[in-house]
């Protein structure tokens, strides 16, 4: 059996799964420190299903940690980019376009070497091993030991970027080094962007991957345990060490996995209303439509993989507010057990006009009965229409389109919404995000520029899909589970030589049952 978990900003969710069938699940407020939060839901999802510990076979966790750190500027390491690009790349340095915030909060260093490469794998000069380990010496002497190492065009070819971390990690053995061309695509200021945000969360990355793992063992839960990525895969907890930055976004991705599952659709709009906010994705075979234009996460424009994600102020917890009619942004959050008025509270929430309107029935009804049916129905139109506007802006075509309704929130929509073709509330809906993290696969992706005219487009095609299964296979999957399930190919018409980017990506399931 697996547990899925998926940390909410206002509930912890848990589900218990034998096989594809849901043996039980339970919701937990979200604590400060997270962790606990975990403790308190897994305690409370062994006590309701009785499960026995050792019967787990596997964990899957969905976690905010790595996002919050980077958008509250919090826990982050001091952290040192070297750049190989000279003599190009030197006008637009790095940092450049970073928030002074988050810059001061990593101490943001740079240094900028020769090397790097044209599109087509040619050399733009040679790497200097002697410049790399001055760079890296100014690095240890100024107590830094959190690297990345970006290079141009380094998804084309790493081998600079290679060779430079073999030569940093001889100066400074003990350093943690994020290389650009294993976390980012084409763009050399979003790659680096990302793998900077990657090596400044690397220590909190350890601390975070053991406090899970003591919480697991404090429950006598001793099985492996994974954390879901942003593209709707798992990486292992020594991954996660690794490459923290590809956790971001992964709560709206673990929502539309658990909503295709939920609903047997492949191809629709989910709409996940959680207690704060209201996250609207496109599922594409199954898994989440990505984003393909640069996406900024705390202030920071980066280029890896993330879900294309529609993000509004809509959830249980949303306050209402009068003359004007306003929902939201702003929630209770986790405090709606103290904070709404049918939970004898002062504020006016969204519970409370559902409650009020009979779709739903929790806490006391008697302290809503007062509130004025034209707010009650006028509060319930302006939130459909919400959500309507949001599912028009995400579809890419015109007429209805299929809309699945996931999260504890959806309580607060109706029986129809304009522009859903069909409208699917399934089982389990409260708990989607906790499912889509427990039947998580493994993945594997390969971004790269190939110029056909120097190798046929049927062989780089098969070239990508064979790197890409090879990542799946490394991270654990049932080979006869491997599948392609996205190839783009992208011309290229600005470079020479036919050049033709190409994306494949691969997925399995994982051999842990």
């Amino acid at each position: 059996m697996r547990i899925g978990i998926d940390v909410g900003g206002t509930n912890t969710d848990a589900v218990l799964m034998d096989g594809r069938k849901v043996v039980g699940w339970a919701k937990s407020p979200t604590t400060k420190d997270v962790s606990s939060g975990i403790t308190n839901v897994l305690r409370a999802l062994l006590d309701q299903t009785q499960a026995s510990p050792a019967s787990v076979s596997a964990v899957m966790l969905g976690t905010t940690h790595f996002t919050n750190a980077v958008v509250e500027r919090k826990s982050l390491s001091r952290t040192a980019i070297i750049r190989i690009g000279l003599p190009a790349t030197s006008a637009l340095p790095p940092f450049v376009d970073w928030p002074e915030d988050l810059r001061a909060a990593i101490s943001g260093e740079y240094h900028l070497v020769h090397g790097g490469y044209e599109f087509d794998g040619r050399p733009i000069s040679a790497l200097d091993d002697a410049e790399i380990k001055e760079a890296a010496a100014k690095i240890r002497d100024s107590g830094i030991d959190c690297i990345a190492i970006s290079s141009v065009f380094s998804p084309v070819n790493p081998d600079q970027e290679t060779h430079a971390a073999e030569l940093v990690a001889s100066v400074i053995p003990n350093a943690k080094i994020s290389l650009s061309h294993e976390i980012g695509r084409i763009g050399l200021l979003e790659r680096e962007n990302a793998a900077i945000m990657n090596a400044c969360l690397s220590h909190l990355a350890v601390r975070i991957v053991q406090s899970f793992r003591d919480a697991l063992v404090g429950l006598g839960i001793n099985a492996p345990f994974f954390i879901s990525q942003n593209d709707g895969t798992l990486m292992s907890a020594d991954f996660v060490e690794k490459y923290p930055v590809l956790t971001f976004a992964s709560g709206p991705t673990n929502s539309m996995r658990g909503a295709a599952f939920l609903s047997g659709l492949k191809d629709a709009v989910v709409v996940d209303i959680g207690g704060t906010t209201s996250d609207v994705g496109v599922l594409s075979q199954g898994f989440p439509r990505e984003a393909s234009v640069a996406v900024r996460i705390g202030g920071v424009r980066t280029n890896f993989r993330m879900p294309d994600v529609l993000s509004f102020g809509l959830g249980g917890g949303s306050h209402v507010k009068t003359d004007p009619l306003q929902i939201g942004p702003q929630s209770v959050g986790y405090e709606i057990t103290s904070r709404a008025l049918v939970f004898g509270g002062n504020d006016l929430t969204t519970s409370d006009i559902a409650v009020a309107a009979g779709m739903a029935d929790f806490g006391d009804k008697s302290r809503v009965a007062h509130l004025d049916k034209a707010l009650v129905q006028a509060s319930l139109e302006r939130m459909w229409e919400m959500v309507e506007i949001s599912v028009d802006r995400m579809k890419t075509a015109a007429g209805g389109v299929p809309v699945i309704l996931v999260g504890g929130g959806i309580i607060l929509i109706g029986d129809k919404l304009n522009g859903a073709s069909e409208l699917h509330r399934p089982e389990h809906a409260s708990v989607a995000n906790a499912i889509g993290a427990a039947i998580a696969q493994v993945g594997g992706e390969v971004d790269r520029v190939f110029s056909l005219d120097a190798i046929p487009r049927d062989k780089a095609l098969q070239q990508a899909k064979d790197e890409a299964t090879q990542r799946v296979l490394r991270e654990g999957a049932i080979p006869d589970s491997v599948e392609i399930v996205d190839v783009e190919e992208i011309p290229l018409s600005y470079l020479p030589g036919n050049a033709t980017r190409i994306r494949v990506k691969a997925v399995g399931s994982l051999a842990v049952e």
